[in-house]
């Protein structure tokens, strides 16, 4: 065994203080461009835990019903009808915890009261809402286990009545511009303004079109209520400066989202602000617009910092989605791993965690790989050498913080399908609560190694002693016979 196979940790805290299993633009098939939208990656991404399912939402030819489709390319629609009953059909069978949707609304409001009628026949008692207008503090996971949730912006209300006042101002965003930072991670990043160009098409609608926002709020009028009663989790972008979108508001928790740009440029100078708003809010991060081949982001920026929704391509493949896999194994794999307490707590001072500060070692991983079996029942004879048995060699090491970050070989083993290394590595790591064991096995060769075989493991949850290790492919599917023997020890 090598990890807890049980939920264990305490889930009755508030939605905020949990990392959340957030997919983005759940609908699509392949790239961001031309790919086909479809319910099966939202079936898929539900039948391996991920809790959090993004729709986009568009009006379709005939203005009369509702589509699910990235807006301004050439992605074949779905209905949104078809998503929901997929949803509430494979939302349990992975996780009891609860599923919410995050919705990008470009609907108009007589298209908004079908979608409020929509979600109420599909989800029935499962949809949960508050009664109050605003939450002051978010449900627990427990608490909320078996639901289905709706995030989304609310519409505005434009009631001019007497004594009336306009309502939500906060949620349509204005960015201003910011001066070029270099993040405290080595990652370079744009100027806002070049940040608005790269965004990801789903906030682009009004832009293109020459049409300001507001404007397009007022064309919509006001919204039914039904529609906004039923939205849980608030949500918005950031007003202003990105470091004022970061203020709390004591009287009502809300969720903000950035773009790992955006991400990357306030980290930079304003970590402590991240982590203090992310006690109570639900922070979203999204991939970057010129992503189109649905491609990730390294995830450990916005953990760190406390992001709940790191939100990934979930139909891509690569080293950046086999950290989010492999982070939700944690806590059983039910799709929410709560968030360390030093990002939750706050000193007598005021002060929170600051991710950019020094930090001395917690924990020494040691890691021994003895030896690897399996690859002739999984892989043709002729698969890595035409003539001769594999020359396999592994690498380990550590995602998480950038001070943990390392990556070790073991020897090259010639010609043998059963390698034997017995090499062992010592990681010392500031951060081990987030921390990830990366495990891969390459076979050496002149031109290109070839591939055979990958995992990875929360540290948190490996179980000291000799263990054996099934390894995944390429696109996170375990092979039947492939492992390793390994061994762990914590000094």
């Amino acid at each position: 065994m090598l990890s807890k196979l049980m939920v264990h940790h305490d889930m009755n805290a508030p939605l905020s203080h949990y990392f959340i299993y957030t997919g983005h633009n759940s609908y699509l098939t392949g790239n961001q461009l031309s790919s086909d939208c479809s319910d099966v990656p939202i079936i898929k991404a539900l039948q391996i835990g991920v809790r959090v399912i993004e729709l986009d939402m568009w009006p379709n030819s005939s203005k009369d019903d509702i589509d699910i489709l990235h807006g301004r390319t050439l992605t074949a629609p779905v209905s949104l009808l078809k998503c929901l009953t997929s949803i509430k059909k494979y939302a349990f069978v992975a996780s009891p915890y609860p599923v919410i949707i995050t919705l990008e609304d470009h609907l108009t409001s007589d298209l908004q009261a079908k979608v409020a009628k929509m979600v109420l026949e599909v989800f029935g008692d499962i949809l949960y809402y508050p009664e109050s207008k605003h939450l002051q503090e978010f449900p627990s996971p427990e608490a909320l286990r078996g639901r289905v949730i709706l995030s989304t912006k609310p519409p505005k209300e434009y009631l001019e009545a007497k004594g009336g006042t306009m309502k939500d101002r906060d949620i349509e965003p204005k960015f201003s511009k910011g001066e070029n930072e270099e993040s405290a991670w080595g990652i370079e990043v744009p100027d806002i303004q070049d940040e608005l160009q790269d965004a990801n098409k789903d906030d682009m609608s009004c832009h293109e079109r020459g049409v300001d926002e507001d404007d397009e709020q007022k064309v919509r009028k006001s919204a039914p209520l039904e529609y906004k009663h039923l939205i849980t989790i608030k949500a918005g972008k950031p007003k202003g400066s990105l470091v004022d979108a970061l203020k709390s508001d004591p009287e009502k928790v809300r969720r903000l989202s950035l773009s790992e740009q955006e991400l990357a440029k306030v980290a930079a100078g304003h970590g402590p602000k991240i982590v203090s708003f992310t006690q109570r809010n639900l922070l979203r991060i999204y991939p970057k617009g010129t992503r189109f081949n649905s491609s990730n982001y390294n995830p450990f920026l916005g953990w760190v910092h406390g992001a709940q929704m790191v939100a990934f391509n979930m139909q891509g493949y690569g080293r950046a989605l086999w950290l989010m896999n492999g982070f939700y194994k944690a806590n059983g794999g039910c799709g929410y791993v709560k968030k360390p307490d030093f990002l939750m707590q706050t000193c007598p001072d005021g002060k929170v965690f600051d991710p950019t500060a020094d930090l001395p070692v917690k924990k020494t991983l040691k890691v021994k790989v003895y030896m690897g079996d399996g690859w002739q029942q999984d892989f043709k004879q002729t698969h890595f050498d035409s003539y001769s048995p594999p020359d396999f060699y592994a690498k380990v090491g550590i995602a998480g913080v950038p001070s943990d970050s390392v990556m070790r070989k073991t020897r090259v083993v010639e010609d043998s399908w059963v390698p034997m290394w017995e090499d062992g590595f010592t990681f010392p790591l500031t951060v081990p609560e987030i921390a990830l064991l990366r495990v891969e096995v390459h076979e050496y060769d002149v031109n290109e190694d070839d591939f055979g075989g990958q995992t990875v493991l929360p540290v948190s949850e490996l179980w000291p002693g000799i263990r054996t290790v099934p390894l995944f492919d390429h696109k996170g599917m375990k092979f039947k016979s492939v492992k390793l023997l390994m061994s762990f020890e914590f000094v």
